[in-house]
Formats: structure tokens, C-alpha cells, sequence
């Protein structure tokens, strides 16, 4: 296509619609196009290079100057970027690349709708896509087989679910493979020389706020419950952006029969005529669900003799040594997908047999003088906690952190039964502290002191070594150490993965100085 000129008038914008619009397959005429992309991480470096195989010529800003940010630059702009530019000052306005507007942005995840280059761009009506929207674009190569893609979204299980669905359809025969906010690009998996057979995508709120154009052969949304409503603005916006997963899906729309905002979801979505509405409940199943029977995960949706029959899939013990309500909800969700494509019951059961929970979801770590110890560091926001404490009866809970912004009423006042004790960590957990002191005024709370200033704070290890202490000293036979934090990592830890670590690494050493005690 020659020229991507852009000026700023009607028939200009008009023309750069119709331009993108036409970007349908990676075989389309990407050449020329001026592109930013923001950020330069995992999914940022992805899109960027992508765009550069196309020939497009891109350039790339990220706010931080740092050697991985500098090692990334320095590839980017040996395989072809226009240009680089790194620092507070890169991210304030939009670039202008050869002395042109651009005619798209491409953003990473995370980026919010009013930072300065992408607002930016809105005023001079430049698109912005996500990386997911970019992968959904290029999906289609000539000869090579396209991917069914199974979408997956949700405030909590993502990850669960689709690494359940992935082993399932791997049992089945099928080259899947899980990608996404799940840590390995989409784009990156599209350029691999696998010919896959399905994309088990999870996508969060934030890069289905991005995304106008999928069309995924089945989608669910697990659950919902406040959260990320600084990044969007509200709570309604942020279902809104989670409803979207369910645009122009082709044969299964999966809801949660247990939550009726999901089930609302489908019903106000604009599928491909002929998608069906598939529930999941982890109670018996009504016609068009999936559900459990007495201990059995069963099918009354894929089946034709379903008015009054159920396929059994698998057993609740094939889920592992702890199976919360919340993990049986999980696998039948993957369940749900996959048979979309026709999986057969048989490897439903063989893949959730084959499947390794990842590490910091409901983890045990140890079990000392009859106290279960249990990482569940992923549980970052409340919803996710309380389905971790609702598994367990008498519980000493080690939680606080960053809390983005979410309340912490309810979840306290439902669980207030099951606390025997509270450790809280974080820099500031006063939210959640006064949540306890109006819902749980009997149960002692322990404070581990953050330190009053960041230069005398103690590091996350030391934080976390205090908390299992205090926890050791009050847990007794029978009961659990659940650590499930109902918060965000980053003010004292660099990730959930780096504080759960700390956990287990404190309880072994608990474990070990206790078997020194008895030598």
C-alpha cells in the first residue's frame, strides 16, 4: 500500500480507518505503517518486534531507564525500530516518527486510557490497540493452520483455568498451548513454527479494554468482584471492559451460574448467531450446565441425551490433595471450553489428573504439630481470598499489602467465624485493620511493624520471617496458616511470586529449627 500519510483532517482520519480496518491477516500490507508502541516488556517487545517483521516502522517509549529497558532498546533497534526512546520525559507526549503522526498505537497492558501518550492519540483520533488486539489481527497466516481460541477471563482463576484447559486439550491430542496475561505473549506463540491447534487465552480487564475485534470460538468469565477500579475508574467500567470478552463469540458463551452478572453478561452480548450459553455451577447442573453430582464433575450441555442425562467428566479427588469450591468451579470452566472443540470426557479427566497447580495458589507448603501451612500468595484481592478462606475452618491468616483501591467489609464479615487470628503485613493495611475491628472485634490482630519511613523499613523477607513467627506462636492442632493476602505485592515485595517465596522460605525454616529442637 503506498503511503501511510497522515494530516489532521476528516478525510485523513477517514482514510486511516478504512487503512486499518483492511488489517485483518498477517499476509495484509502492514508495510509502512507508523506505529508506537508503549512499553517495552514482555508484551510490549512482542508487539514491537511483530510489527517490525511486518515492516512497519515503529517507534517504542517506556518511561523507565533501566539495563533490561536499554538491552531491550538496543535489540529492538538492531532488528529494525525507527527508534527507542526511554525516560519520564519519552512517555509525556506523543512521538511523531519521521516527522508524521502516527497512524497507530499499540499499547501494553497496564497502561492507563488517560496517560499522556495515549491520550494523545485519542485527540488526534489516532486507534489505539492492545497486544491481544494486534495478535487477533495477525492470527491468520497463509499456510499455516489459524488457532482456535478459547478466551478466559475473570477476577480470580485465570490461571488456573487456563492451564487446566491446556492440559486437557494436550490430553486430548491437540497442540494448545496457554498464552496471554498467563506470561507467554500471544504474539510470540503465533510466530513459533508449532502448528497449534488452539490459543487457551487469558486476557485481563485491561487488555480486553484494548481489544475491538475477537472472535474467540468459546469465552467464559469466571467470576467478578471489585477490583482494578483505579485503573478503571469504577466498578461498572471494569465489567464493562470484562463483559467484552464475550463480543462475536462463535459457539460457547460459559457463565457462572453461581454469579448472576456473569449470566447478564451473555445474555446482553452480540455473539455469532448459533453460540450457545453455557453454565457452570459447582452444584448440581440444570440442563445446558456443567455442575457436580455427588463428588463427580458432570456434563449436561455437550451431550444430546442431556434433558435427562449427564456425562461424568471426572472426580473432585482428580483435582489434587486440596480441591476448594473455588478449583472444582475452575476445572469445570476449562471443561466447559475445551468441549467446545470436542474434547471427549476421557481427557477432561486425564488432563486435570496431568495438571500441576502453579506455585502460590493454594499451596501447601508444610504441616507442623498438626497446623496446615498454606500459600496462596496469588489471592491479591479479596474476592479471591475469601474463596481460599472458605476451604479452610479455623484459620490464622497472614494477609494486607497494597490494596488498589477495593473494601474489605464484606469479606471480613463473612469469614469473621473462621479467624482465630490476623497477622497483617503491608505498609498500609488500615483498610483492611478497620474492616476487622467492625466485623471481627474479637479476633486478635497482630500488626507487623512496616518501619516508619522507607529508609528503616525491613525488607520483604524479614516482613514475612515476623509474620510466619507470630502465626507459629498462635496456631495450634487443627487449625491453618493461610497466607492469602487480599492485597498487592509491590509495596513491600516485588511481586506475589517473590512474597510467596519469602512465606515458604520462612516456614521451612520454622520446620527445620523445629526438628533441630527435638534432636
Amino acid at each position: 500500500m503506498g503511503g501511510w500519510t497522515v494530516t489532521g483532517s476528516r478525510d485523513s482520519v477517514e482514510r486511516r480507518r478504512e487503512r486499518l480496518a483492511a488489517l485483518t491477516s498477517w499476509d495484509a500490507d502492514w508495510a509502512g505503517l507508523r506505529v508506537v508502541v508503549t512499553g517495552i516488556g514482555i508484551s510490549g517487545f512482542a508487539a514491537a518486534d511483530t510489527l517490525i517483521e511486518l515492516g512497519a516502522s515503529v517507534v517504542v517509549v517506556d518511561g523507565s531507564v533501566t539495563e533490561r529497558t536499554q538491552a531491550q532498546a538496543e535489540t529492538l533497534r538492531i532488528v529494525g525500530a525507527v527508534d527507542v526512546l526511554l525516560g519520564p520525559e519519552a512517555v509525556q507526549t506523543l512521538p511523531l516518527i519521521e516527522g508524521e503522526l502516527p497512524d497507530l498505537v499499540v499499547t501494553s497492558p497496564g497502561w492507563r486510557p488517560d496517560q499522556a501518550v495515549l491520550a494523545g492519540a485519542g485527540r488526534k483520533h489516532i486507534p489505539v490497540w492492545g497486544d491481544v488486539e494486534l495478535a487477533w489481527r495477525v492470527r491468520s497466516r497463509r499456510g499455516k493452520k489459524t488457532a482456535a481460541w478459547l478466551a478466559v477471563t475473570g477476577t480470580n482463576g485465570k490461571t488456573t483455568t487456563v492451564g487446566m484447559a491446556e492440559s486437557m486439550l494436550r490430553a486430548g491430542g491437540l497442540k494448545a498451548v496457554a498464552v496471554g496475561n498467563v506470561g507467554t505473549p500471544i504474539l510470540d506463540a503465533l510466530r513459533e513454527p508449532v502448528e497449534y491447534d488452539a490459543f487457551v487465552v487469558e486476557l485481563s480487564s485491561f487488555q480486553l479494554h484494548w481489544a475491538e475485534s475477537l472472535s474467540p470460538v468459546a469465552s467464559v468469565v469466571l467470576n467478578v468482584a471489585e477490583d482494578h477500579v483505579d485503573w478503571h475508574g469504577s466498578y461498572e467500567s471494569y465489567l464493562a471492559d470484562k463483559a467484552k470478552i464475550y463480543r462475536n463469540t462463535q459457539k460457547a458463551a460459559v457463565y457462572n451460574a453461581e454469579q448472576i452478572e456473569t449470566e447478564r453478561m451473555v445474555e446482553e452480548a452480540d455473539v455469532v448467531e448459533g453460540c450457545r450459553a453455557i453454565g457452570f455451577t459447582t452444584r448440581t447442573p440444570g440442563l445446558s450446565m456443567l455442575g457436580v453430582v455427588d463428588g463427580l464433575l458432570v456434563d449436561r450441555a455437550y451431550i444430546p441425551e442431556r434433558k435427562d442425562h449427564a456425562a461424568e467428566l471426572a472426580s473432585v479427588a482428580d483435582l489434587g490433595e486440596i480441591a476448594p469450591r473455588h478449583m472444582v468451579a475452575n476445572a469445570l470452566a476449562a471443561a466447559a471450553l475445551v468441549r467446545a472443540i470436542g474434547v471427549e470426557p476421557v481427557a477432561v479427566r486425564e488432563g486435570l489428573r496431568s495438571y500441576l497447580p502453579g506455585d502460590h495458589r493454594i499451596q501447601p507448603v508444610a504441616t507442623i504439630d498438626g497446623v496446615v501451612w498454606v500459600n496462596d500468595s496469588k489471592a491479591t484481592n479479596p474476592h479471591a481470598a475469601s474463596a481460599s478462606l472458605a476451604a479452610f475452618d479455623s484459620v490464622v491468616w497472614i494477609a494486607g499489602g497494597l490494596s488498589k483501591g477495593v473494601t474489605y467489609d464484606e469479606l471480613v464479615a463473612r469469614h469473621s467465624a473462621r479467624l482465630k487470628t490476623v497477622v497483617l503485613i503491608g505498609v498500609d493495611s488500615s483498610d483492611l485493620e478497620g474492616a476487622l475491628r467492625r466485623h471481627a472485634p474479637n479476633v486478635p490482630v497482630i500488626r507487623v511493624d512496616p518501619g516508619e519511613t522507607e529508609e528503616d523499613r525491613p525488607d520483604g523477607a524479614s516482613i514475612m520471617a515476623r509474620a510466619v513467627e507470630h502465626a507459629a506462636e498462635t496456631a495450634g492442632t487443627g487449625d491453618t496458616v493461610l497466607m492469602a493476602p487480599a492485597a498487592a505485592s509491590m509495596d513491600q515485595f516485588a511481586s506475589y511470586a517473590q512474597r510467596g517465596t519469602a512465606f515458604i522460605d520462612a516456614v521451612h525454616r520454622l520446620v527445620e529449627g523445629k526438628a533441630q529442637s527435638k534432636e
